[in-house]
């Protein structure tokens, strides 16, 4: 059986070694230079390259569609992933958060990995081979080449990505693949991306990292999303894996409009700890500048600023300060409004949220139900997760559940 896997990242890489050992002639096609560009960025360039939790959270973890994904899951889980991995030859570690490393922190290591694995099992790799179009006919499936070459196959995994991350060759080519053979895909927008916001100040606090904190995301007095973790501001807005997540959630909803966060600087102390701790830091200095004392609090970048969102002076003394000026400084420490605008876009997407629709695809083997043969597996598909492994698991998962059944 001749098979061809067009997309070489992490579920195409994945899908030829599981069907070539199968015994497939399996022809990878490639449309960059080398294999794995966008896998080789991931997780900071250190690769997380899956999470070593339970099943619930693995399936909870997944926020479109994870009941589609309930038998690819358990055909080949996470253990699964970690024992192909270390039976290759790369050594794993798991760090906080369950999520899975190579030991070297090198995304090159992983990647090496899988060429290997791929070279082992007799795949043919053709780099720089973009497919344009698929033909569906009498001698199968034609993969019409830009360079105007026509190769055939019996069977097509498509495993092209989504759009995210463009220069890594994530350019939407799988979805036009599924409209074109009918195909319902579901529109799509960046996800696991930061967010713009509307306040100026936030330019001022670019590059400052804030590690506990807690934010909520309100549309009115609705509450989206709340967690506990990580922000970074940056020149457009804020970032960081708190918020990327939580754009996961939220993502559809900021598109339509405009929506508060809400920053806990102090999530550790309620508001009356809180407003005792500020009580007796402003009576060791009662007469010294509000200014010079509200440093206690805040990192350095960020004190200048939360001096001017309480209204107070910086020039007062804090024995002058009173109980009104005080509540507010404290209400803007629990609950320090941002305004959220919009989401960055899918260059600085961790994924894409969309795509082809579940509807489309046999949940157990990823094979189209109207087209025979043809299958669709990792990002190109309407699934995504949270950060923390959980996304490049879908990817190995889907990508193995094809080659079992095509096979």
């Amino acid at each position: 059986m001749r098979l061809a896997v067009v997309g070489g990242g992490a579920a195409g890489m994945m899908a030829s070694v599981f069907a070539a050992e199968k015994g497939a002639v399996v022809d990878l096609y490639e449309r960059n230079e080398k294999l794995g560009k966008k896998l080789y960025i991931t997780g900071k360039g250190r690769c997380n390259l899956t999470n070593a939790c339970d099943m619930e959270e693995l399936l909870g973890s997944v926020k479109s569609n994870p009941k589609f994904l309930y038998s690819a899951f358990y055909g080949f889980t996470n253990q699964d992933v970690m024992d192909f991995f270390e039976k290759e030859g790369l050594r794993l570690k798991v760090e906080r958060g369950n999520r899975v490393f190579p030991e070297s922190d090198r995304s090159a290591d992983v990647l090496d990995t899988l060429k290997r694995a791929i070279k082992k099992a007799g795949v043919r790799v053709h780099l720089n081979s973009r497919v344009k179009r698929l033909n569906f006919g009498d001698r199968g499936f034609g993969l019409c080449l830009e360079d105007g070459q026509t190769v055939y196959a019996d069977k097509v995994f498509v495993a092209t990505g989504g759009i995210s991350y463009e220069s890594t060759g994530s350019t939407g080519d799988g979805y036009f693949f599924a409209e074109e053979m009918g195909l319902k895909v579901v529109p799509c927008f960046p996800s696991l991306v930061p967010f713009n916001m509307k306040e100026s100040f936030v330019k001022e606090l670019q590059g400052l990292a804030l590690k506990n904190i807690s934010i909520r995301i309100m549309d009115g007095k609705k509450m989206l999303y709340e967690d506990f973790g990580e922000l970074l501001f940056t020149h457009f807005g804020v970032s960081g894996p708190v918020i990327l997540t939580a754009s996961s959630v939220c993502g559809k909803k900021v598109r339509e409009k405009e929506l508060k966060l809400l920053l806990d600087l102090k999530p550790a102390l309620t508001a009356e700890q809180l407003d005792a701790r500020i009580l007796r830091e402003f009576e060791a200095a009662k007469n010294k500048k509000f200014g010079n004392v509200a440093g206690v609090f805040f990192p350095a970048k960020l004190t200048p600023v939360m001096v001017r969102l309480s209204g107070i002076s910086a020039e007062k003394r804090v024995n002058e300060i009173t109980k009104e000026e005080r509540k507010h400084f404290l209400q803007n420490i629990k609950e320090l409004e941002l305004t959220i605008t919009g989401l960055r876009g899918y260059n600085e997407a961790v994924i894409t949220k969309g795509g082809v629709s579940v509807k489309e695809i046999n949940p157990s083997t990823m094979e189209c139900k109207t087209v025979p043969g043809l299958y669709f597996i990792g990002e190109v598909l309407d699934v995504d997760a949270v950060t923390g492994g959980f996304n490049l698991q879908i990817a190995w998962s889907t990508a193995v559940a094809a080659a079992r059944a095509a096979v």
